[in-house]
């Protein structure tokens, strides 16, 4: 799911920082006021989880991997901004210690796994409030890792059409959208799956400790 260096063009990542800097901006107004002595450390708690699922890497045909994403825990329960922040701080670190994801495709990563996915599962959850809390948390979690998926697919799928050679050859990422689409959203549905049964587990427990969500 992370996009690494050397997969994105300036016209794509370059754009990118500006808009993410934008939404850090705005996911930032506020924070200190609804962090407290009690929330601080179930959010540290929450984004160490996220953290630690982004590592686990799920081998996909042709070479590359998958991963759960944790964001829809973020979200759910403690809303988009925070998750936002929180997943963007544990792409950062992941991209700086263990090389997965790069630096330059940073923003394109926090925009569609933190801003994209939270929002999904945000979304999701209200939309199927009506179906239960179990079906609409974990509907909210699979959604979560599909949507970044697509957008992840999006980005690198256009690469070759947007940076070319005198020739025509790509300069960067050299697949279309007709073979990143099917190869990223797949995995990813699958994936979901998995996501989806360890957000209901955290979220009940979160529940069952009355933890104010959003």
């Amino acid at each position: 799911m992370h996009i690494p260096d050397g997969f994105l063009s300036p016209q794509t990542y370059l754009p990118a920082w500006g808009l993410a800097a934008l939404a850090w901006a705005w996911a930032a107004r506020g924070l200190r006021a609804s962090l407290d002595e009690t929330t601080v450390p179930r959010l540290a708690m929450a984004t160490a989880l996220a953290y630690a699922l982004g590592l686990v890497m799920v081998p996909i045909p042709g070479g590359t991997s998958g991963h759960a994403l944790g964001v829809a825990i973020l979200a759910l329960v403690f809303g988009v901004r925070q998750a936002f922040l929180a997943c963007s701080l544990v792409l950062l670190l992941q991209a700086l210690l263990f090389g997965a994801g790069g630096i330059t495709a940073l923003p394109v990563n926090a925009l569609a796994i933190g801003l994209c996915g939270a929002l999904a599962a945000v979304g999701a959850r209200r939309l199927c409030a009506g179906m239960g809390e179990t079906v609409s948390v974990a509907l909210a979690a699979w959604l979560s890792v599909v949507v970044s998926g697509l957008v992840v697919a999006l980005v690198l799928g256009i690469q070759p059409a947007i940076a070319q050679r005198p020739d025509g050859s790509p300069l960067f990422f050299p697949f279309g959208l007709a073979l990143t689409l099917p190869a990223v959203l797949v995995p990813h549905a699958l994936i979901g799956v998995g996501e989806a049964v360890v957000t209901v587990l955290v979220f009940r427990y979160a529940k069952a400790r009355r933890w104010p969500t959003p």
